[in-house]
């Protein structure tokens, strides 16, 4: 395998965002940078973000803080000054992880730069259009223009075979390749006294069962499913503990909706952790992961806590639940809080199958993020080798036409910029250098005169004293005289 490439990242989110994209595409970039080339995330400016913790350039363009309607910094792609940067890093592939924002910057990067586009299709765009556009005839033009601008990506990916399918069901018809992510814990536990430091001042009795969610704090996670079907549990005398981890646009009203169910005095919520190694520790900690989300299509904390040997409670069916065997290495259920009701219902009285199907978990459902972006790179540099033989097809559709015409007016600025900037140059330089002439003439002008100054002093002190001379012989003779 190629130790010598070299790819653009292309994400709308990235640290300090945290979610599971931004985890994947730093992933991507501690990995290739190590052991396959060299690396350059291109993400929309945050400015909290402290991007010299990475070991790798992050490049930031303008950006519109949208987080208190999205949670995210919107980019804006097209700006003159990044795309001519970026054209000159000399990339093999620029692979981007959002279908939307950041694959507009990447046609137009490609455009310029003629180098192969792969696209990874990780979230179920059509709940995110549904979400932030109420009007269903906008619903399906966004949906165009989403499988349009993926379309025009030289090769497609996806997390899962779910995700595929959603793709397809969204309008898109080209071919597509599943590449899983993968999970950036090693295998096994994290040591006790970090679990015990970790999840101190929490309720967390002793052989009293602990449920676990991490991720955002959404309802499209299933998350309704999970109070309900506690409420249940509750009701029929089981003791348990649940700890919610993460944050997100719908936690207050999460929180809100677990008071009214009667739960906060055994639901905990915890804030977004980033440090990875804490957030293994709640793993460990608890005895099963809940993750009843049919919106995911990867999920990847479910083999996160298979990572952990902790065994997760899943909708049958859904993509989080893909290669999962009820049982074997998960439990599966119905969509609905009865189902999960009595599952749980079923699993606090089976300790002993909580910890066979969480074994089971680590050995069937476990992916390491080496593997998986060593694998990544394999297919990059099929990829590179099909773009260069002329495999894939011309991109010549009206937004591929659009695209060009931006790439070339963006060029057409830097071109102008530049040229305005060399004439400022050259200004800047006669400016200094006639500066610099005049300051020489003026320092030499001012020596001559301090030299004929000196000169005149000593032409005058010389006939002083001989004045001075002259007097005293005039006194001579005048004493002699008188």
């Amino acid at each position: 395998m190629s130790e010598n490439l070299n790819i653009c990242l292309v994400n709308d989110s990235f640290p300090p965002e945290i979610d599971g994209v931004a985890n994947a595409v730093k992933n991507y970039a501690d990995i290739i940078s190590q052991k396959h080339g060299k690396v350059t995330v291109v993400t929309p400016n945050n400015p909290e973000a402290d991007d010299s913790l990475w070991s790798f350039p992050v490049l930031r363009y303008p950006s519109v803080d949208l987080t208190k309607l999205v949670g995210y910094y919107a980019g804006f792609p097209f700006s003159p000054e990044v795309q001519g940067k970026l054209v000159m890093e000399k990339f093999d592939l620029i692979h981007s992880h959002c279908p939307i924002t950041s694959t507009m910057l990447a046609r137009s990067l490609r455009d310029r730069i003629g180098v192969p586009l792969v696209m990874t299709y990780h979230t179920k765009f059509d709940i995110d259009i549904a979400n932030a556009i109420s009007v269903k005839l906008l619903q399906e033009e966004a949906k165009k223009i989403l499988v349009q601008n993926i379309a025009a990506c030289d090769e497609v990916w996806t997390v899962s075979r779910g995700a595929g399918e959603n793709l397809r069901s969204l309008g898109y018809e080209g071919d597509y390749i599943v590449m899983p992510n993968g999970v950036d814990f090693p295998r096994g536990r994290v040591p006790d006294s970090l679990v015990a430091e970790v999840t101190a001042g929490y309720d967390l009795p002793e052989n009293v069962p602990v449920f676990l969610f991490v991720g955002r704090m959404m309802w499209y996670k299933g998350i309704r499913i999970i109070l309900d079907a506690l409420k249940m549990l509750r009701e029929t005398g089981q003791d348990f503990r649940m700890v919610f981890v993460g944050g997100g646009g719908d936690k207050k009203e999460i929180v809100a909706y677990t008071e009214k169910l009667g739960l906060t005095d055994i639901v905990s919520f915890v804030d977004p952790i980033q440090d990875r190694n804490r957030i293994r520790a709640w793993y460990c900690r608890a005895d099963l992961f809940l993750f009843p989300s049919t919106f995911d299509t990867n999920g990847l904390v479910v083999r996160e806590a298979a990572a952990c040997s902790l065994a997760s409670v899943l909708i049958a069916g859904s993509c989080a639940a893909e290669d999962v065997e009820d049982g074997v290495s998960g439990f599966l259920i119905e969509e609905d809080a009865e189902s999960m009701a009595a599952k749980l219902t079923e699993l606090c009285g089976n300790p002993e199958a909580l910890k066979a199907v969480g074994e089971g978990a680590l050995r069937d459902l476990y992916i390491s993020w080496e593997e998986a972006v060593d694998n990544a790179c394999r297919r990059y540099e099929v990829v590179i080798e099909n773009y260069r033989a002329g495999r894939y097809p011309q991109h010549t559709g009206l937004t591929d036409e659009l695209i060009h015409n931006i790439a070339q007016s963006m060029d057409d600025y830097n071109r102008v910029r530049g040229a305005r900037r060399a004439r400022i140059r050259e200004l800047t330089d006669s400016y200094q250098k006639l500066r610099g002439e005049l300051l020489e003439e003026g320092q030499r002008r001012i020596e001559d005169f301090q030299d004929g100054q000196n000169r005149l002093n000593a032409e005058i002190e010389a006939k002083q004293q001989l004045l001075r001379g002259k007097l005293d012989e005039l006194a001579k003779y005048w004493d002699r005289f008188m």
